[in-house]
């Protein structure tokens, strides 16, 4: 089931490219919508199918390249699980808002299916090869989308993401080698990687790897001073390709530290811990205030980004110094950082998507060519209000319960870095409430006919159907999340006491 979920979003792209030029652009339209709810609903029949504290389910193995010790194995548990369901209904999404996409819509929906694949098959991967391949597969991807369907200044924007990226995905292969090395016998397993702890006692080895490791991911996260590339691919992207790569793509790193840094080098993980506290807190920070300074509304979203990637990196660092903590202790930081990356894929891809509404309107992010929109355009101004609330972690949003368990299960281990990352909630209420007040407030502006009172369009029908479910799945898990920690809670345990080894 797990191998029809990945490799059937390719099977549709390569059905688009099968079909004549002359087909008429609404049969590629339907198809990629067809194909993504199709995943969608797969992915809700895995998580009915799962027992909670179960362990890896769903798993298949199958030799590959066996005198290299690599094989094909995927499966889920609690930790990936939730970053697949995010997946589906985000890709969902993007299909929807991309209905009235003129430009190549064959091309633009296929690359979005293998996309959509390249992201699956990472986060099911139980082998450190094929976690490899489906990673840098992601970065071709998404440069094609961003130099194929950006804006003006998209193919500089899109060889910068590809460059840092790439070389990202160097190192990590340099660190992936180096376990293999290491294990005995050799292999690229994650869950025999995880069993032997091959790096046990081997400081200097240990933290090479974990070097190689943790700067491979961290420029895909992308965490401070890693981060430069990402500000540009998001503003130069289109809407939807911006909401894949924020939703998604970053989650690669972040899921990356989980799956593989902390249970495969504990002892490297807790002797290195605080220098991944401090970049966790250099980037909150960092990411506030560069957002505060912007004047393009896109720009500001990409930098809160870095800002609540800051907090996931705070919480995993932190969770090296509660492992011999209680269990509610222990699991609380890393089920924050789970729910973050569910609740910051749900809100910022939500935020792009509404950042490409105001550019389809106005053909600039650029916040002062704004203002007065709410009275134009009340919807759109209600749906980027409660979105923009969502990101600054307002109770009853899902943002609220992830940054809750962060801070609290950071707090005891780290206070003095979980209370300067507090100060970051503040900068994002700060830079939303600014960017409301100066897009929607105050007499009717637009950027091609400052002091006209024109019409601003309101949100389209198949803007709604996209945008809505995200806002509406951001309220549920804010006001009702048990069913979401129940997956995630025992997984986090079972990372906790590989950690504590």
């Amino acid at each position: 089931m797990l191998t029809v979920l990945v490799f059937a979003p390719t099977a549709a792209a390569l059905l688009l490219l099968g079909l004549p030029a002359r087909t008429p652009q609404t049969v590629f339209r339907t198809l990629w919508v067809a194909a993504t709810a199709a995943e969608l609903a797969l992915v809700i029949a895995l998580w009915i199918g799962y027992r909670s504290g179960g362990g890896m389910q769903y798993e298949v193995r199958t030799r590959w390249i066996p005198n290299a010790g690599v094989g094909y194995h995927v499966g889920v548990d609690g930790l990936s699980l939730p970053l697949l369901a995010m997946t589906c209904v985000l890709f969902l999404a993007c299909a929807l808002y991309s209905l009235r996409e003129t430009r190549r819509i064959r091309e633009f929906a296929a690359l979005f299916l293998f996309l959509q694949t390249t992201c699956l098959g990472l986060f099911v991967a139980l082998d450190l090869i094929l976690f490899f391949v489906f990673f840098d597969l992601s970065i071709v991807a998404m440069y094609f989308v961003i130099v194929g369907w950006g804006h003006r200044d998209a193919a500089r924007a899109a060889l910068k993401f590809f460059l840092y990226t790439f070389i990202g995905s160097l190192a990590l292969l340099l660190g992936f080698i180096g376990l293999y090395l290491a294990a005995s016998p050799h292999t690229f397993d994650m869950v025999e990687l995880t069993k032997q702890n091959p790096l046990a006692g081997r400081s200097l080895y240990g933290g090479l790897v974990l070097l190689a490791i943790v700067v491979g991911l961290a420029v895909k996260t992308p965490t401070v001073p890693f981060h430069t590339w990402l500000p540009p691919a998001h503003t130069e992207a289109p809407a939807a390709g911006s909401a894949i790569l924020a939703g998604v793509l970053l989650k690669m790193g972040t899921y990356g530290f989980l799956r593989i840094a902390m249970p495969m080098l504990p002892d490297a993980w807790r002797r290195y811990a605080l220098v991944l506290v401090v970049i966790g807190v250099v980037s909150v920070l960092h990411g506030a205030l560069v957002a505060l300074a912007q004047t393009d509304f896109k720009r500001m979203v990409a930098y809160t980004s870095v800002n609540h990637m800051g907090y996931i990196i705070l919480a995993i660092g932190a969770a090296a110094a509660t492992a011999q903590g209680p269990a509610q202790a222990r699991s609380l930081a890393i089920t924050g950082s789970v729910t973050q990356m569910v609740s910051h894929g749900l809100i910022t891809g939500a935020l792009f998507l509404l950042a490409g509404v105001l550019y389809d309107r106005g053909r600039t992010h650029d916040m002062g060519a704004y203002s007065g929109i709410a009275v134009a355009a009340p919807v759109f101004a209600a749906m980027t209000g409660l979105a923009a609330f969502a990101s600054l972690g307002l109770p009853g949003f899902s943002g609220f319960i992830a940054e809750f368990q962060i801070f609290t299960g950071s707090l005891g281990p780290r206070p003095v870095a979980t209370a300067l990352c507090v100060l970051g909630i503040v900068i994002t209420a700060a830079l939303f409430l600014r960017a409301l007040q100066r897009i929607f407030m105050g007499p009717l502006r637009l950027p091609d006919a400052p002091g006209t009172p024109r019409t601003f369009p309101d949100i389209r029908l198949h803007e709604s159907a996209a945008i809505v479910p995200l806002l509406v799945l951001a309220v549920i898990l804010g006001v009702a999340p048990r069913f979401l920690l129940d997956v995630i809670e025992p997984a986090s345990q079972a990372v906790l006491e590989l950690l504590a080894r």
